[in-house]
């Protein structure tokens, strides 16, 4: 098998141009008129791609920085990952309750008050109850908050997280408590593929019920209220964090995750995670940078020094295209086998972007073949001596 690297530059790529009718020559999305990266008031800012995990613009996205109650979509990540009943009902601990009063983010839950796991995932992400985190760790920790701190360590290192490490579930203000806005949007990147943590960050109101009271919650998130795109994800406050969001938001076939930290204000981080994903929406695009049945490889045919097969994507392969990304296609194929069908997979293409694979799809034959004939097989032979004989006697006479 014989792999080439292909630029996404190269003639096959028919998939992302559009006519310019003014100049009357196409143009890519990268080279038509993108408005800059926004300049934001806050210490760190990421725009990621959501289906990738692209990182596509910001300021300072690997700084370590304090992050606050943004925390809590670790410890529902692992909640989830580990396949916790969600209908399994945990009692409210005493070490939780002393959360609830002024000073902490809670939902007024009080110690053997009993909820679903379901519920206290609610509680912990919508209001960003502490009292509710600290119940959830301590319940999967078997006992010890610590321990599931220690779990949550653990999922960052195995994730490839290197400038985020916890101290406590909540983002409570402490010494080595810390991420960053690119870590924090692949931590809210993976939660998001759990439909339950979706259907939740995208809640702006919900009650949850102990065996005694229902209890309203509402979303700290206003993105939700005034953003039609805004479908997540968790917001966080502290004296040392300062305000930080993580955001998401999804139009057609484009969703992107913004992640602020440090914000100059309360409301302001608001409006700069709208300010990011917007320039996500107008600078970027969904593309097939790969496009199905198009050529990408001709394979000689066997004995057949003239002939050869179109080797052709069997799917589209989408992926983002815009300002500063730099994509190349890598095609991996065998060598042509005697005969084969129409469809008959003979290879590989995947699109890179950014050194990052986003996808790839098999390549197979345009049109079938038949075996070589006899006399096929012998015209290939008789040419093949005819060019060695050649090349013998152009040797002879040039010594």
């Amino acid at each position: 098998m014989r792999v080439i690297a292909i630029p996404i530059a190269s003639a096959l790529v028919l998939g992302s141009f559009e006519w310019d009718q003014a100049a009357g020559q196409e143009t890519t999305a990268s080279e038509r008129t993108t408005p800059k990266p926004p300049q934001l008031d806050a210490t760190a800012w990421a725009l990621v791609d959501a289906d990738t995990g692209l990182y596509l613009a910001g300021k300072n996205p690997d700084r370590r920085l304090p992050i606050a109650s943004t925390t809590k979509v670790m410890v529902a990540l692992l909640a989830l990952e580990e396949g916790t009943d969600l209908d399994k009902e945990v009692a409210i601990t005493d070490e939780a309750e002393r959360f609830v009063g002024s000073v902490y983010s809670n939902a007024g839950l009080i110690e053997g008050e009993r909820l679903s796991v379901r519920e206290l995932l609610e509680a912990s992400l919508i209001p960003s109850a502490t009292e509710a985190v600290y119940t959830l760790a301590d319940s999967l920790g078997d006992g010890s908050v610590d321990v599931f701190v220690e779990d949550m360590n653990q999922k960052a290192d195995a994730m490839g997280l290197k400038n985020t490490h916890f101290e406590n579930p909540a983002g409570i203000d402490q010494k080595g408590h810390y991420s960053s806005a690119r870590d924090l949007a692949a931590i809210a990147r993976e939660a998001m593929e759990y439909p339950t943590f979706a259907d939740i960050v995208d809640t702006e109101q919900a009650t949850i019920t102990t065996q005694s009271r229902e209890i309203d919650l509402a979303n700290t998130n206003n993105l939700l209220y005034v953003y039609d795109q805004a479908n997540g994800v968790k917001t966080g406050t502290s004296l040392e964090a300062g305000p930080c969001l993580i955001a998401s938001a999804k139009e057609g076939d484009e969703s992107y995750i913004a992640v602020v930290l440090d914000a100059a204000g309360e409301e302001y981080r608001f409006d700069a995670a709208r300010t990011v994903l917007e320039y996500g929406f107008d600078s970027y695009e969904r593309e097939p940078l790969a496009r199905k049945d198009q050529v990408y490889e001709e394979l000689q045919l066997p004995f057949r020094r003239d002939e050869s097969v179109g080797l052709v994507a069997a799917k589209d392969v989408p992926g983002p295209e815009g300002p500063g990304l730099e994509v190349e296609r890598r095609v991996a194929a065998r060598e042509a086998p005697p005969a084969a069908k129409a469809g008959q997979e003979l290879g590989t293409i995947e699109v890179i972007v950014e050194g990052k694979s986003v996808g790839s799809s098999p390549l197979v034959t345009k049109t079938g073949y038949e075996r070589a004939s006899l006399w096929q097989k012998l015209r290939y032979w008789s040419s093949g001596l005819a060019m060695r004989v050649s090349g013998w006697v152009s040797s002879l006479t040039s010594s």
